[in-house]
């Protein structure tokens, strides 16, 4: 006769216990990852402030998992959390934004040249469809710039996976994480700077050097990209001294 009684009742609790506390690890990676893509995206700015009750209320869960994520953000200085218990995203000096675009040139002008050698056919796909993504909101009349940054980032991402070094692409998210926020300052400084700032034009070339297999012309147009952006982020004087 079966006896479908648990043969240790008292691992019960022990059970529930470590189901709720996975559910809480997965809640807190999915709002980990979702601040970040924010935050590499450029979707939030420098400075911007959020509370961790609406962090919890925009993405519909539990204080518990929005205070893991942003703990490890804040432990990556991606995050930094105010007197009064708010998180804001932190400001940038022009010094750490020099250093910042010097890793910048030297790291991900590597991973252009590396994707030009390595791509495959399904890499240049998602290459392509994001450089016409952004294409589309720089030709528009009224474009919209957080999904303008959102495409400058995917395409630039394309890049990096098409080498085919994870490692290396985990590196460049980290730079991303410091240095997304502060691409408010250029692509959403108007339409007309998202027309003629001279992004589409270098990513036309960095897509047309990757899909000929051309390392060195892939790492011009790449760097031509950032220090593009970066003389004008610059010249803005919203970097603090």
């Amino acid at each position: 006769m079966c006896n479908l009684s648990s043969p240790n009742p008292t691992k019960t609790p022990s059970a529930v216990a470590q189901i709720d506390r996975l559910e809480r690890v997965t809640l807190g990676e999915r709002v980990h990852t979702k601040l970040r893509d924010l935050l590499m995206s450029g979707e939030l700015a420098p400075g911007q402030k959020m509370s961790l009750r609406s962090v919890a209320e925009t993405l519909g869960v539990s204080m518990m998992p929005v205070r893991e994520a942003v703990a490890r953000l804040v432990a990556d200085q991606s995050l930094e959390v105010l007197p009064n218990r708010a998180v804001r995203v932190p400001l940038m000096t022009c010094a750490r934004f020099r250093e910042l675009t010097a890793v910048r040139l030297a790291v991900e002008g590597f991973a252009a040249e590396q994707a030009a050698r390595s791509r495959a056919e399904s890499d240049l796909a998602a290459i392509r469809h994001f450089e016409e993504a952004f294409l589309a909101e720089a030709r528009s009349p009224e474009p919209d710039a957080d999904r303008a940054v959102r495409a400058n980032k995917e395409l630039h991402f394309a890049v990096y996976r098409a080498t085919g070094l994870p490692t290396l692409v985990g590196i460049i998210e980290g730079l991303w994480l410091k240095i997304g926020p502060v691409l408010n300052f250029d692509l959403k400084a108007s339409a007309e700077r998202l027309r003629t700032g001279g992004a589409a034009e270098h990513h036309r070339s960095l897509v047309a050097a990757v899909n000929a297999g051309d390392a060195a012309a892939a790492r011009k147009a790449l760097v031509a990209d950032i220090e593009g952006a970066a003389g004008f982020i610059e010249s803005t004087g919203r970097l603090l001294e």
